[in-house]
């Protein structure tokens, strides 16, 4: 009997199409979100083929736009009365500065507002699952970078550099899962940040060829190192571990600035703000937030 279910986002390539293909082998409800509905529906099919899972449910959602996050959040409370492991590996860069149609950097609306949202309003179904089973798991997909967000331009108007506004929003990852972890403490969630290594993707097709020469011989095809986050998904071990970076299924060091409790705050009051998250009703579990105060 299928009793799990896992939602990934960004999963029609790289890390999270291996994520996919490997949680699929399962047996177990596994979610795919993707933007394109094309790509969506052959690696659907692709996996459905691979695995012979029945339990393959894909969504579309367009994590830069905040109606496209707000619908698949309703869509997933409609279909689901829990989720099992949420699992935020979408991501993007790009060369040159572009904006959302609601007016936010491409890159900062893609790579932290849109997860920050989205996790906030499945919160609910979080905690049914941490209810039933003892305990659910958000994963953030991430790097230890180490610049710091410039909270006066955080939609880079005054300045724009894409590997630099890239690393802010992978630093934002770190903020936002350190903040996150310590609100839901005592709540049964738990929530990670994991560091996977570079993986040979189209993430960095925009990059200088420098950057793309060297991130592919430094990569390693993308399942060979789902493994370890698939037991941070899925291993009893990891049931209780939260607010840690892990790499390779053990803890490391994110950069200091990441355990900056001030930037954390600041970052989530104005992510708040950005998503309209608090014009959102009844969305948290009842014990959300008492334990940081």
């Amino acid at each position: 009997m299928n009793t799990k279910t896992f939602v990934i986002t960004g999963g029609t390539s790289g890390i999270g199409k291996a994520l996919a293909l490997d949680l699929a082998r399962t047996g177990e409800t596994v979610v795919l979100v993707a933007r394109d509905a094309d790509r969506g529906k052959a690696v659907q099919q692709e996996i459905g083929a691979r695995t012979q899972n029945p339990n393959l449910d894909l969504q579309l959602c367009d994590l830069s736009v905040i109606s496209s996050v707000r619908n698949l959040a309703e869509i997933l409370k409609s279909r689901y009365e829990s989720i099992d492991v949420l699992i935020n590996n979408a991501g993007v860069h790009k060369s040159k500065r572009q904006t959302t149609m609601d007016g936010f950097e491409l890159m900062f609306a893609t790579n932290h507002l849109g997860p920050f949202l989205l996790t906030n309003l499945l919160l609910e179904l979080l905690q049914n699952s941490a209810q039933s089973n003892g305990s659910a798991r958000i994963l953030n997909i991430t790097a230890p970078s180490t610049v710091q967000p410039d909270f006066d331009d955080l939609q880079s108007e005054k300045k724009f550099n894409s590997l630099n506004v890239f690393g802010a929003t992978k630093m934002m990852n770190l903020l936002f899962t350190f903040e996150l972890a310590r609100r839901l403490e005592n709540t049964g969630i738990t929530a990670n940040a994991i560091h996977p290594g570079l993986a040979r993707s189209g993430l960095m097709k925009e990059a200088i060829l420098p950057m793309r020469i060297f991130t592919w011989l430094m990569s390693r095809p993308p399942g060979k190192i789902t493994g370890s986050i698939v037991r941070a998904a899925t291993a009893p071990e990891f049931g209780t571990v939260t607010g840690k970076f892990l790499h390779r299924g053990k803890e490391i060091k994110a950069p200091d600035y990441a355990y900056d409790r001030e930037a954390q705050k600041r970052l989530w009051a104005v992510s708040e703000a950005l998503s309209d998250l608090s014009s959102t009703k009844g969305i948290l579990p009842v014990n959300y937030g008492l334990s940081h105060k």
